[in-house]
């Protein structure tokens, strides 16, 4: 015991942590620096009652955005820590294609935060095989699991599967990325018995369309789930923004 902190210390004079989103050495591990902290939009009340978009300013608790007035969603709500822009985006990136699975405590620190209180079960958002063979882990299991250490909530891995392969969805249409998910996903045998009358949470990394989360939260809703709230660490306010 007597050496361990002295170890410590000497790790990080030779690797101090540094900020998730640009890289400068910062105080503690999973903090961002005041710049790129200052840069990012935490996503609070007040918001869509549907589907949890931000308003510039309060409607009132029931007020709804035009897009859900106009096509109601299958899901309860999309509740993300942070809008979409270059610290969040360089997180995403660094954990997804970059192996920085760390990153996935840092996300899931400031998710945690929106986590419903009648959550019942988490269910991450499912790679297909390949993509887990050549990447090494599922981003979004990664942070299920954080959140799931953080507040008791019991995580499924395996109750949605991806059994097709998609395309990359970037630059693809509303159209196009709904046909793209089309039937790429299904249910574990038992999972009917594990989702039913159940608050799920679906666990993803960013946010963008919806077309792959919604996708999953049909067949959630099918199965029997009483609700299904989406929880990420980003999600793109402006189309503009997308990548």
């Amino acid at each position: 015991m007597g050496l361990r902190q002295p170890l410590l210390d000497l790790i990080g004079l030779a690797l101090p942590p540094r900020c998730p989103g640009c890289g400068d050495v910062v105080d503690a591990d999973h903090r961002f620096c005041a710049t790129c902290w200052s840069g990012m939009r935490l996503i609070a009340p007040p918001w869509c009652a549907s589907c949890n978009l931000p308003f510039e300013h309060d409607r009132g608790d029931a007020a709804q955005c035009g897009a859900c007035l106009a096509d109601p969603p299958v899901h309860n709500g999309v509740r993300a820590a942070v809008a979409y822009g270059p610290a969040a985006r360089t997180l995403a990136l660094r954990l997804k294609y970059g192996g920085r699975t760390g990153f996935a405590v840092t996300a899931a620190r400031l998710m945690t935060r929106l986590i419903p209180e009648d959550a019942a079960l988490l269910v991450p958002v499912p790679l297909h095989r390949w993509r887990i063979w050549g990447r090494g882990f599922n981003q979004a299991l990664l942070i299920a699991r954080e959140l799931g250490a953080a507040s008791g909530i019991p995580v499924a891995p395996d109750l949605l599967r991806r059994v097709k392969a998609t395309p990359v969805l970037r630059g693809l249409g509303p159209r196009g990325r709904a046909k793209a998910v089309a039937g790429a996903f299904a249910l574990a045998p038992d999972a009917r018995d594990a989702v039913r009358g159940k608050s799920i949470i679906l666990v993803d990394d960013v946010h963008t369309s919806g077309a792959t989360t919604t996708a999953c939260a049909r067949l959630l809703k099918r199965a029997g789930a009483a609700k299904v709230t989406i929880l990420c660490w980003a999600r793109v306010i402006d189309d503009a923004e997308a990548d």
